[in-house]
């Protein structure tokens, strides 16, 4: 079987999103030794959950990720899992975060499925964020 493609007991698939979360107020806390330990702290969870990060960018004020999921999971649960465990990590170790917003992100996310054909546009676009 290709790379493109994983296999389950009972399937095979090719699931993909493209998901995006901005800090609380739009903020630009996420730098320097913030941004690297989210970076950590996002690939942490991604590895206990089993789905790969293929990329991710992480600009002072929102996170680019284009993860590959088991179906089973609900792109709302994958955001749930990786905002929660961010937000209360950084919270701890970070208390500069506390002071500056009630909450790390907002409650909102954008999430987009993605095709084959566009991943490596995606992952491009990804790629480009800090040039830009």
């Amino acid at each position: 079987m290709s790379k493109r493609w994983k296999v389950s007991n009972t399937s095979v698939y090719n699931v993909s999103y493209h998901i995006i979360f901005c800090p609380k107020y739009r903020r630009k806390v996420l730098v320097e030794e913030v941004e690297e330990r989210l970076r950590e702290l996002l690939h942490e969870k991604a590895d206990e959950l089993e789905i790969e990060i293929e990329s991710l960018e992480v600009m002072p004020d929102h996170v680019h990720m284009f993860v590959k999921a088991d179906p089973t999971f609900a792109p709302h649960h994958l955001v749930q899992q990786f905002k929660g465990l961010t937000s209360r990590r950084l919270r701890q170790e970070f208390p500069s975060l506390k002071s500056r917003l009630p909450s790390l992100w907002t409650r909102s996310y954008y999430c987009e499925t993605i095709g084959h054909i566009s991943e490596d546009t995606i992952q491009q676009y990804i790629a480009d964020q800090k040039n830009n």
